[in-house]
């Protein structure tokens, strides 16, 4: 059952769903909005798993049979679940909105100013997204964390940890500032960004981290001047990639400067002294 959505707002974006008796969203814990009477709210420890074959799987915490040795089975795989997020940094919660005796509305958004996307998955290709960029999903939809290598994290930052989104049906994300498509293979096959830059892209794209030129004067002084640190994140192959405009280091950078607290220094980029 395709989920009935429409984005609206243009600096800080929503997302209005019109939910089918019966149908069920969940989103990540404080992305919810509002809601119709007729749609009941359930907050769980687990989300959908997807199942390995990308058909949805059910929610945990739901029966899923088996007598004491699948109850077992269930917790063992909620503990993980909660686990990975918890190394994650990501919410330990979902809430799940169904309609119940007739259509139903829930509306949700995203922290941050910028816009929002729906994606369509028909369970041939997972899609991954930058931490905190989930919003909702269908219950069909599974969500789980996928962790980068440990050279690619290590030098990563924001690409060391990644939602993945597996299964058939539609999927909410949002970002900071406005949204740009590219398929890297309209580029010769390969996209060098900002690693704050990447909201999301296909499974099948390649993604990495490179260091901002060699060990020489140009390097240097485009990691002391250039604002980008030592590396960028690089994204190889053929498909969607969806990259943002505005990023939460540049963004924390401007309100602190704003407030009289730039902490950035003269030179910016390895140099800043920004905590967190």
């Amino acid at each position: 059952m395709t989920l009935q959505q429409e984005i609206v707002g243009s600096a800080m974006q929503m997302a209005v769903v019109n939910l089918s008796p019966g149908q069920t969203v969940y989103c990540e814990a404080g992305k919810f909005l509002f809601k119709t009477v007729n749609v009941t709210m359930e907050t769980r420890l687990g989300g959908p798993s997807g199942g390995p074959s990308g058909s949805g799987g059910q929610p945990q915490g739901g029966s899923s049979g088996g007598g004491m040795g699948g109850m077992l089975r269930q917790a063992m795989g909620t503990a993980m679940q909660v686990g990975q997020r918890a190394l994650a940094g990501e919410s330990l919660a979902f809430q799940y909105f169904t309609a119940q005796g007739g259509e139903g509305t829930v509306g949700f958004a995203g922290v941050l100013p910028g816009e929002m996307r729906a994606l369509e998955l028909d369970g041939t290709r997972a899609w991954f997204a930058e931490k905190d960029a989930f919003v909702a999903a269908e219950s069909t939809v599974g969500f789980g964390i996928a962790f980068q290598g440990g050279r690619t994290g290590m030098k990563g930052g924001e690409g060391f940890v990644l939602e993945k989104f597996t299964g058939r049906g539609t999927v909410i994300i949002a970002g900071a500032g406005n949204f740009i498509d590219l398929d890297p293979a309209d580029f010769g096959g390969r996209i060098e960004v900002d690693t704050g830059c990447v909201v999301a892209f296909e499974e099948g794209i390649r993604y990495g981290v490179q260091r901002v030129g060699g060990l020489n004067r140009q390097g240097v002084m485009n990691a002391v001047f250039g604002g980008e640190g030592l590396s960028l994140a690089t994204l190889e192959g053929s498909g969607r990639v969806i990259l943002q405009s505005l990023t939460i280091e540049s963004l924390a950078n401007a309100l602190r400067k704003a407030q009289g607290g730039d902490k950035q220094g003269p030179t910016g980029g390895l140099f800043s002294t920004n905590e967190g």
